[in-house]
């Protein structure tokens, strides 16, 4: 007999065509921590709930749908679309759309879409998608006031904020906005690990090259909600409405990897938030936590060039921050100006020594086709990340994702976008990077996939991570370089 819930939760994705061959082994597979989240908000809520983690499954979205009519009897399903990282929403909504309609085919449970993209594109969404409602704001209250409206028997959802809705075949939008959770550590401590199966993910490889055979036991977690900064390419704050920064407690973050390292043995820890390295006191409070406490781990999370301070890298690299990822972006200073990023050349060749001068190892973010980009900055962004010869390296297209400032650009300016959704991950067949006024779409993605081989082939930065980590992490940095991604920009003909 099906499982009766208030509500269950899905996290929709398709590693296959989102990451093509690199899916199988490589990508890393990460806990859903948004569902998480809204799992333990429900839960603290009394009600009943459940996790259907497709991509952790590598169910079908037709399997899924047919596990989840069996397994589960819920009155609300909630597509909980978010990403890997926080620009990597919309390449989940194909999944998330084909799960709603096969829903749809064979049952009337109520669905609701929530997460980066359907807060980008509310109207949108609720007209293109086999969806009853989608919120457009942060979720889990609107989740929740949306249950109680459905036990109410209610037919008029009008008084629930940020709550898109259907009047038959109208669609309503809200009246309202949710006020955004304030009392983070009350309302939402932690993730709900007790609904996933901890044995399904695994780090990002370059996470374990100290370990490089041992990628689980593998969690994520928040210990902030949304970011200050205002990056042109960024649409992290969609869900928020607004520049919104949250922090849950130094001792509510510790108590959850405490859980985690007791409960489950986990040692690779990814901070979630788009920039946890900001706030010097929430940083040091937790680093003298978990310098108490003792634990063998390998952290990884994001700084920018100018949060990192001194004072903190001794006690991050003692706390088991063995990363600290870093939004470089581009080797031009014009075009960083342009995305909101002003810092010299300087200051990132500093910073980056400053790291590693404290064991941390670093990975670079770069991107090219920025708006400002032209061939010769591209190379140079290529130039200064060989400089750097950072422990690895993230070469990305620049992309308009919904929720972006290059978003509006690009419809401002007619510039072509991606005829569906599948087509903003990076990785996938039919990518299209953002053109700009210099550079095609084909140039730019031709460009980072030569850079992707010229710095990970270049044998200045094999013989490194030679130095560093092993023969063998070369031996796996050459398995990735084998597989080849197909691109329709750049051949003829689709993959077999």
């Amino acid at each position: 007999m099906a499982e009766k819930l208030d509500v269950l939760l899905i996290n929709p994705g398709d590693h296959r065509g989102t990451y093509q061959a690199l899916g199988a082994t490589i990508a890393a597979i990460e806990p859903p921590v948004f569902a998480g989240l809204f799992a333990t908000y429900l839960q603290r809520k009394g009600k009943r709930v459940a996790i259907l983690d497709v991509p952790a499954t590598r169910l079908s979205a037709e399997k899924a749908v047919e596990e989840m009519l069996s397994a589960y009897a819920p009155k609300l399903v909630v597509l909980v679309v978010y990403g890997l990282q926080p620009s990597a929403s919309t390449q989940n909504m194909p999944s998330a759309g084909k799960i709603a309609r096969l829903i749809k085919e064979c049952s009337d449970v109520p669905i609701m879409m929530t997460g980066t993209h359907p807060a980008a594109l509310p109207d949108r969404t609720m007209r293109e998608e086999k969806t009853d409602f989608v919120c457009s704001l942060e979720g889990p209250a609107t989740i929740l006031k949306t249950l109680d409206a459905l036990d109410a028997g209610t037919t008029d959802f009008s008084a629930i904020p940020s709550l898109w809705w259907r009047r038959g075949t109208l669609i309503m939008a809200p009246q309202s906005t949710e006020p955004l959770i304030t009392d983070l550590d009350g309302e939402m401590p932690g993730i709900a690990w007790d609904l996933l199966d901890m044995s399904r993910y695994r780090a990002h490889n370059w996470h374990c090259f100290d370990h490089i055979e041992e990628r689980s036991p593998y969690a994520s977690i928040h210990t902030s909600l949304g970011c200050p900064f205002k990056c042109n390419f960024c649409c992290i704050n969609a869900p928020y409405g607004k520049n919104a920064y949250r922090m849950w407690s130094a001792e509510s973050v510790v108590r959850e990897i405490d859980y985690l390292v007791e409960r489950h043995g986990v040692k690779n820890i990814k901070f979630v938030d788009e920039m946890f390295v900001l706030n010097r006191r929430h940083v040091l409070d937790i680093c003298d936590l978990l310098i108490a406490r003792g634990h063998n781990l390998n952290i990884w999370a994001y700084a920018r060039v100018d949060t990192v301070k001194d004072d903190m890298l001794a006690k991050l690299r003692a706390a088991g921050f063995n990363w600290l990822c870093l939004g470089i972006e581009s080797g031009s200073e014009h075009v960083r100006d342009g995305a909101e990023k002003s810092f010299s050349t300087e200051d990132i060749t500093e910073i980056v020594q400053k790291i590693q001068a404290n064991d941390i190892r670093v990975m670079g973010n770069y991107i090219f086709g920025l708006p400002d980009d032209t061939h010769a900055s591209m190379q140079a962004t290529l130039d200064l990340a060989q400089e750097l010869n950072c422990e690895f390296a993230n070469f990305y297209s620049a992309m308009a994702y919904p929720g972006s400032q290059l978003y509006t650009y690009a419809q401002q300016q007619g510039i072509a976008l991606p005829e569906h959704w599948g087509a903003y991950s990076q990785h996938a067949w039919d990518t299209l990077p953002l053109a700009n006024a210099n550079l095609s779409a084909a140039e730019i993605l031709a460009f980072r996939d030569n850079a992707f081989n010229t710095y990970f082939e270049s044998p200045r930065y094999q013989d490194m991570v030679r130095s560093k980590f092993g023969q063998n992490v070369v031996d796996h940095l050459n398995e990735v370089l084998a597989i080849k991604l197909p691109r329709k920009l750049l051949e003829t003909t689709a993959p077999a």
